[in-house]
């Protein structure tokens, strides 16, 4: 199977730090998969708030989103108490739904990880696939 591999962007639309817990840890002692994905799922939910926006409202108080699909690639470890940024980007906007990107980085601006998430726009009245609500096109449109 072909190996998809991501770039960093040349520039992120909004940062967010954490640090690596005790609880993020697996077995080889270093940051697992799944904390990593927990952490940009927080990336996310930061971004969106930082837009007046959330994961079940992108503005119009019925669309929301859904995930479609997460490529993830890894490319340092981190550890225990390791200060991470994690930034992120929206992008390729399309009328039902759009892309984020995120670089996660450990001090020194160590690479740990490039993803990218697929994402879909829900109206979770409907239970369908919806547009994008014009109120959000705008304002990621002036990022």
């Amino acid at each position: 199977m072909a190996r998809i591999k991501l770039a960093s962007l040349d520039h992120y639309q909004s940062v967010y730090e954490t640090a690596v817990e005790v609880t993020d840890l697996n077995y080889g002692n270093h940051l697992g998969n799944d904390a990593l994905v927990g952490i940009i799922h927080r990336a996310r939910v930061h971004f969106l708030h930082w837009l007046g926006a959330s994961e079940n409202n992108l503005g119009d108080g019925k669309t929301g989103i859904l995930l479609a699909d997460l490529i993830v690639n890894y490319k340092k470890e981190s550890f225990l108490f390791d200060k991470l940024g994690v930034e992120t980007s929206i992008g390729e906007v399309r009328s039902k739904g759009f892309r984020m990107f995120h670089r996660i980085t450990a001090a020194q601006g160590r690479l740990i990880a490039l993803a990218e998430i697929g994402i879909v726009a829900f109206d979770y009245h409907e239970r369908k696939v919806a547009r994008i609500p014009e109120s959000f096109v705008h304002k990621i449109k002036d990022l």
